[in-house]
């Protein structure tokens, strides 16, 4: 039930869910409430009528597994990537055992010239839980990358639901607005965040702004 449940999700990604992905899924669910957060330093935040708006918040450098893929839709590549890193972290590893889940898993993506659409290739990121970021498990796929990731500074706002190439241009467009205009962080470079898995239908996400270095 639990795979037929997934199997429905990534329908709606256009992506067919393989059936060797029930292993990593069953694993997943089993630790759903084990969830190391990603290490980060809160800068400041801004609000109105006591609610943040957004905030701006350090991340240290760190490693990261990351999967890089450009399918037609944007939902397409983060689902195909996401089923690499799942059994990445559920066994296919130097260690072969569970290394735990971290979020938020990063979905770095580029808009094209116009600003009017995403460009494919997008960047899927795991954060390595504590105990592993000094020795890396060695992933068996080769399409998966272990990389230290620089120390980030960005401006973060919550959004909520699917994540589609519409709502997350919509999430840039209301972001701006919220803003106005500045030059401190790039135009063309953002990030998705995502704080549950795929099955979730009012899944929590964030729209990070990169600040410039």
């Amino acid at each position: 039930r639990l795979f037929a449940h997934w199997e429905a999700v990534a329908s709606t990604h256009r992506v067919s869910l393989p059936r060797d992905m029930a292993g990593p899924i069953v694993q997943m669910t089993r630790h759903n409430q084990a969830r190391e957060p990603v290490p980060y330093v809160t800068l400041s935040q801004h609000g109105k009528c006591e609610e943040a708006a957004y905030e701006e918040r350090w991340y240290p450098a760190g490693k990261w597994a990351c999967v890089t893929k450009g399918e037609p839709m944007y939902e397409q590549s983060i689902s195909m990537s996401f089923m690499k890193l799942m059994r990445y972290i559920c066994k296919e590893n130097s260690v072969g055992c569970y290394l735990g889940m971290t979020i938020p898993v990063l979905n770095e993506i580029h808009l094209t010239k116009e600003g009017t659409e995403l460009e494919r290739e997008v960047i899927t990121a795991y954060y390595l839980p504590g105990e592993f970021q000094e020795t890396p498990p060695v992933p068996t796929d080769p399409e998966i990358h272990i990389t230290e990731r620089a120390p980030l500074r960005v401006i973060t706002r919550v959004f909520y639901g699917m994540t589609t190439e519409e709502t997350i241009l919509r999430e840039i467009s209301l972001f701006w607005e919220l803003l106005g205009s500045t030059d401190t962080v790039l135009r063309e470079t953002y990030i998705v965040a995502a704080y549950e898995n795929p099955s979730i239908p009012q899944r929590r996400n964030e729209i990070w702004f990169i600040c410039r270095a």
